[in-house]
């Protein structure tokens, strides 16, 4: 569902639940972000996401672990630890019991990998097979990351690749070419626990994962909640081999054009910029990476952990007093 449709259809249901009514819900549907954060005392609040999709690859094992990696990421967006997980699952009654344990083991491998610990699930019958996850995190009230944290002057980093959402669409219709596909399938697969403990410990405040409403999309999210302007310097955004040939062939998904409709009012594009291009920063990424905002002085402690870690990381951009995004060229 696109940001804008779904922002309507809660609207009725914010009303119930008040943050005045719930003081323990720190971040719930009036006070929207990645996921839903409670405290339980001064030292320990739960972090409680889900998240599921169809399949985004071929490989059974790998869009278990993509769907996986992908609902996790909420928690590491907040700055949390993973601790639980359930399985949420809906295959067709024609489905080997050999793929559903394919996609299940790709699940339950990530969840190992995150330190969490798959408990259960549900499963129903579907025409179309679908796979994620319900997790619950924790995180020390006091160091929760949100979208609402930036500030003039910090540095805006991401941790990922952009294209996975165009590499994995044009794959459907047979476009893609099978190197493309691979580095698309290692980028989504790989959890951002790592460049999500570098950012607490670097003392960030604001972080989002970059998923569905692709990278414009999310910083409008950090831009509009923190009542900043942020400019994006396309030359130094990160893309993944074959993502602007698939471009400009037109292989978008349709959630390209539902999240342009919601936020091109908030964003500027350089004139000398593509209308491909342009495109291609509105398009849906699946478990894309980090995008969080570090003021300068914290910079280089986030870069030596980074390092250490081997963790590669790009900064992409500024915010700045006003708001909205510009994109330049």
């Amino acid at each position: 569902m696109g940001p804008d449709a779904l922002s309507q259809v809660l609207r009725p249901l914010r009303d119930r639940f008040p943050h005045s009514r719930f003081p323990d819900l720190l971040i719930g549907l009036d006070i929207t972000d990645d996921a839903a954060v409670y405290k339980i005392d001064n030292d320990t609040a739960i972090i409680q996401t889900v998240d599921f999709f169809t399949p985004v690859v071929d490989d059974p094992y790998d869009f278990g672990a993509i769907a996986a990696v992908n609902a996790m990421s909420d928690v590491y967006a907040m700055g949390g630890d993973v601790v639980l997980a359930l399985n949420i699952c809906a295959f067709p009654s024609t489905l080997s019991t050999e793929v559903i344990s394919r996609i299940l083991m790709g699940g339950a491998d990530k969840v190992l990998e995150a330190g969490g610990i798959l408990a259960g699930g549900h499963t129903v019958l579907d025409k179309e097979p679908k796979y994620g996850l319900s997790v619950m995190g924790i995180v020390h009230p006091d160091h929760i990351l949100t979208e609402n944290g930036a500030r003039p002057g910090e540095v805006v980093i991401l941790t990922k690749a952009l294209g996975t959402g165009i590499i994995t669409t044009a794959a459907k219709g047979g476009k893609a070419s099978l190197d493309h596909v691979e580095a698309a399938v290692e980028s989504m697969a790989l959890l951002n626990k790592t460049a999500s403990e570098i950012s607490v410990k670097a003392e960030a405040r604001c972080c989002t994962d970059v998923t569905g409403f692709g990278l414009i999309g999310h910083v409008c999210e950090i831009a509009e909640k923190s009542g900043v302007g942020i400019h994006i310097n396309l030359p130094d955004l990160p893309f993944l081999p074959g993502a602007f040939d698939y471009a400009e062939s037109g292989s978008f998904p349709g959630g390209t054009r539902r999240n342009e409709r919601c936020y091109e009012h908030m964003t500027v594009f350089s004139k000398t910029i593509s209308q491909p291009v342009r495109q291609l920063l509105y398009t849906p990424e699946t478990s894309g990476g980090l995008c969080l905002t570090i003021p300068e002085d914290r910079l280089n402690r986030f870069t030596e952990l980074s390092e250490q870690a081997n963790m590669p990381f790009w900064i992409i951009g500024e915010a700045k007093e006003g708001s909205g995004i510009n994109i330049l060229e």
